[in-house]
């Protein structure tokens, strides 16, 4: 390889890094590599910003418009309430569940479909006394599932069309991947019917009460100075034994007491931290003596009106800063009273915590937080903390009416998808079913920049020889097996890539080696480039390669190798099938 190769394969090498150990956010990184790479004069201008003229970003800012008003107008919520009707059997509740998910996964925007079953799930978990921990990853997984349907199914699908068409070639057709994707969809949900309830540990969410690993959330309260506690021995003040949290620790000025013994004494100021179930904050705070650390930001909400939510932090500002450094009290009109993070225990103060993408926070709010904050993306997902409300309905079938405009006009191909997409995001606008803040404020600009700014480092890739380079190593290694040996190659290293990166980056960084692979067999480009969309879209082994499981992991009180515990049977499946079908379908 020449030298800019070698740089190239640097930068990637750094973008993976950064990415993998989440340093910077994804945008930021990829938007850096590809500047980088830019005034290091290995791209010119045209092929750095090419991204931000492709029909790509401006197809999925469209349908993120579009799915945000399936939101507001509340449809997804009497469909999933019905799914749930007169089912007692958990496998029955995981089937009348995910193959409509997945099917509606196929047209809908999966982050947006995610967001909006959960909270619905949580509380039909919560009223049947299921643990949540055996649905939301497979609601997350049937809508990865169904996004391989269908080329606007996910951005990944929509970002490979639009480097189809940058390479001179032919565009994704809106079913052009369902004769493989359909049967992979399938046969994954039936999979994940059979061996979820077996794979999935009943882990219990923040919101459960389960004893030891389920104490997940941590709570600040302090002594009151003078008050009945102060002065009195841990036991006698009846911390010891409360039901469903536990006293880690005690702050005693510069000074950390843990463990905590029965017989040690409480003074006025004491900041105890606590673990545990979620709703036994409120008996923590009916406590006479103990007040919250964060009193005098309650004080400071309306007093009448408020309400529990627990709240998962998006990709917004929030992820990276601390509550001082957000002012997260002033900016939402909310107090956070406990964090949860999967995986660890939260040992500073609230105030000191740097948050992260996929941490649940207990806030404390007025009735009317969700419907101010659920539509921005500072926050994933807004559950209230007993029960989920039913969305009001706004122009409903108005909704309803465009979506199927929208796949008429593009199945039939009156429109292509870029003004079918544009056009539909337009009309729900013009109808109302949607305000222009409400538009804005579902276009997430860091996965547009994301996406736009990745089409400059897979210029590189493949101008600088590296695609080529990568190319003729798969040949070397697979050349034996022959051109599905090199397609298995191509999934293999997709399916690697999207785990340590992310699926639109993984997407763009192997297209121009699937291209370069199939050049150099002398092979249809086609199938190669199939592949690396299917394989970057199913990504099921950690939280990290689809933000739909990062929105799960916490929420449903989940390791990281649970990921793997039930995603590697699904891989396997899926790769296995694509080796199959592909040639199929897309002969070689």
């Amino acid at each position: 390889m020449e030298l800019q190769a070698w740089i190239t394969l640097g930068v990637v090498v750094l973008l993976i890094v950064a990415m993998a150990r989440e340093l910077v956010q994804p945008a930021v990184a990829m938007f850096a590599a590809t500047m980088l790479l830019f005034l290091l004069g290995i791209i010119d201008a045209e092929e750095a910003f090419a991204g931000f003229s492709n029909e790509a970003p401006f197809i999925i800012a469209a349908l993120l418009v579009f799915a945000r008003a399936v939101d507001v107008a509340g449809i997804m919520q009497p469909v999933v309430d019905a799914l749930f009707s007169r089912v007692s059997s958990t496998r029955l509740l995981l089937a009348r569940l995910l193959l409509p998910l997945t099917g509606i996964s196929a047209f809908l925007n999966n982050t947006t479909l995610v967001a909006m079953t959960v909270p619905a799930v949580m509380e039909m978990a919560s009223r049947r006394r299921l643990a949540t921990s055996r649905f939301l990853m497979p609601v997350s997984f049937a809508a990865v599932l169904g996004g391989v349907i269908t080329t606007v199914g996910t951005s990944t699908n929509l970002t490979v069309s639009g480097l189809l068409r940058e390479a001179e070639m032919e565009p994704l057709a809106l079913f052009e991947l369902t004769p493989v994707g359909l049967p992979i969809a399938i046969t994954g949900c039936l999979l994940l019917v059979l061996i979820g309830p077996w794979l999935l540990p009943d882990r219990g969410s923040a919101r459960d009460d389960v004893e030891g690993t389920g104490r997940d959330f941590t709570v600040t309260m302090r002594v009151t100075a003078g008050g009945p506690l102060d002065g009195r021995d841990v036991e006698r003040a009846g911390l010891r034994h409360l039901q469903g949290v536990f006293l880690v620790e005690i702050a005693r000025g510069s000074r950390t007491i843990a463990p905590v013994a029965p017989d040690e004494i409480l003074e006025g100021g004491d900041e105890l931290t606590f673990v545990g179930r979620v709703d036994q904050v409120v008996d923590l705070q009916r406590i006479r003596g103990l007040e919250s650390s964060e009193n005098r930001q309650i004080n400071a909400l309306a007093t009448g009106g408020l309400a529990f939510y627990e709240v998962v932090v998006g990709g917004g500002e929030l992820a990276g800063a601390t509550l001082k450094e957000s002012g997260f009290r002033a900016r939402y009109d909310a107090a956070v009273l406990a964090i949860h993070r999967a995986g660890y225990r939260i040992d500073a103060k609230l105030g000191d915590v740097r948050l992260r993408l996929g941490d649940t926070l207990l806030v404390l709010g007025d009735v009317r937080f969700r419907q101010r904050w659920r539509n921005r993306p500072d926050f994933l997902v807004i559950a209230p903390l007993r029960g989920t409300p039913p969305a009001t309905p706004r122009k409903a079938w108005i909704v309803v009416a465009i979506g199927i405009g929208f796949l008429v006009a593009t199945a039939s191909g009156l429109l292509p998808i870029l003004q079918a997409s544009i056009l539909a995001a337009l009309l729900v606008l013009v109808s109302g079913a949607l305000t222009p803040r409400q538009a804005r404020d579902a276009i997430d600009l860091n996965l547009i920049v994301l996406i736009a700014a990745a089409f400059g480092l897979g210029a590189a890739v493949e101008a600088t020889g590296l695609a080529a380079a990568g190319a003729e190593l798969v040949t070397t290694v697979m050349g034996p097996v022959g051109p599905i040996g090199a397609l298995a190659a191509v999934i293999v290293a997709t399916v690697i890539i999207t785990e340590l990166l992310s699926n639109n980056a993984a997407a763009v960084l192997l297209f121009p080696v699937a291209v370069a692979t199939a050049a150099t067999l002398g092979a249809d480009p086609r199938p190669f480039v199939i592949a690396v969309t299917l394989s970057a879209s199913l990504s099921f082994l950690s939280p990290i390669g689809y933000q739909t499981n990062m929105l799960v992991y916490a929420l449903g009180g989940y390791r990281f190798t649970d990921f793997a515990r039930l995603g590697a049977p699904l891989t396997l499946l899926c790769v296995a099938l694509q080796l199959v079908l592909i040639p199929l379908v897309f002969p070689l």
